[in-house]
């Protein structure tokens, strides 16, 4: 009795395994789809980020130390050289100022003792008592001490007020340049440095031509090695939409700079502007820079290009019949990411499998 059960049970097992593959081999062979090279043009390129700057920035900074009295213009201004921008109120050193006047104090006593002198030889060489040198010596001697009374005074005036009086004083801060003030960081109240050997001083303003703008960006080392001085590139500003801009590559960074583990080196480009739109200092902006490109090439969609797991040579599988494939390796020359130019290996016509497409019935199965 048990042998009967355990034969029937074989008995339906064996129905159930021939069941199942009768199913498998009813199922549909999986449909590729083909493409067919085409004749294209490929541009590799390459990205430089950025922005755009004026080619020259100037800083205006002042010539004597003190505070900021009154400020003239307001950022965005259009200014000559030699315009007004700002004034400085002079706050004298004590020490300065009371040493000055000593000065003067003691200029004064030398000079009278001068006039004294040369007042009483003036009469004693009209009476012919001294000679002509002589008295010239004397008179040569109150020249000087009244020449050095006025030199006293100036320098007083100087350190008191920062002016000789006369008006064009350097706490006038101007221009030094033609220009747009861009920035201007500091306010009414302001200490401020002069400028001078020892110390930049402090800035009162930037003035730029915002008419003379350039990229400047950063190029991977990868990359950098393609670039040409010269190059004409197109740039593309974050704030203006669907529009490039005409440049010039001039400048390529003889020493690079290591960012996030990559080596980048800088880049500067003449941008050529357009009278529609106004460009500001610092505005972030992408550079495509041609590096290579090929026109009227056979290309394929580098998506149907495979490459073996051993060799790493690109191939493809063209299709000899239907549903049967042969695998043809190809040589590829430039890539832009999405097209990719064919040497050799395949012809015009060929039809070359698209990987990775399944079924509808296999799609159904997995729930896709």
């Amino acid at each position: 009795m048990t042998k009967k059960i355990i034969l029937g049970i074989g008995i339906v097992a064996l129905f159930a395994v021939l069941i199942w593959f009768g199913k498998m081999n009813s199922k549909p062979p999986i449909e590729y789809k083909t493409q067919e090279p085409f004749i294209t043009s490929i541009v590799k390129k390459a990205v430089a980020t950025g922005k755009v700057i004026p080619l020259e920035e100037v800083e205006i900074k002042p010539q004597i130390s003190g505070i900021i009295d009154k400020i003239y213009v307001e950022e965005g201004a259009k200014v000559n050289k030699g315009d007004l921008i700002a004034k400085v109120r002079v706050v004298p050193n004590e020490q300065s100022l009371s040493s000055a006047r000593g000065r003067i104090s003691s200029v004064q006593i030398q000079l009278n003792n001068a006039k004294i002198s040369y007042d009483r030889n003036k009469k004693l060489f009209e009476k012919g008592v001294i000679s002509r040198s002589e008295f010239e010596g004397i008179e040569l001697a109150y020249t000087q001490a009244k020449n050095d009374l006025a030199n006293a005074q100036t320098d007083y005036q100087i350190i008191k007020s920062g002016s000789t009086g006369s008006g064009l004083a350097n706490t006038n801060i101007r221009a030094t340049t033609s220009g747009m003030i861009l920035e201007i960081p500091v306010k009414e109240g302001y200490q401020v440095i002069e400028s001078n050997n020892f110390n930049a001083g402090t800035t009162i303003a930037f003035i730029a031509d915002m008419t003379k703008m350039i990229f400047e960006g950063k190029v991977d080392e990868s990359e950098v090695g393609k670039l040409k001085v010269d190059t004409e590139i197109d740039v593309v500003l974050g704030a203006i939409e669907n529009k490039k801009f005409p440049a010039k590559l001039n400048f390529i960074a003889p020493k690079g700079t290591e960012e996030n583990g990559a080596v980048q080196f800088k880049v500067k480009a003449d941008v050529t502007l357009d009278d529609e739109y106004f460009v500001r200092a610092g505005y972030s902006a992408n550079a495509d820079i041609v590096l290579e490109r090929k026109d009227s090439v056979m290309a394929i969609k580098e998506a149907v290009l495979q490459f073996d797991n051993k060799t790493e040579k690109p191939y493809v599988e063209v299709e000899i019949s239907k549903d049967e494939y042969e695998r043809r390796d190809v040589e590829i020359g430039i890539s832009d990411g999405i097209n990719v130019e064919i040497l050799s290996g395949i012809s015009m016509g060929d039809k070359i499998k698209v990987w990775n497409k399944v079924s509808k019935d296999e799609k159904d199965e997995e729930g896709v």
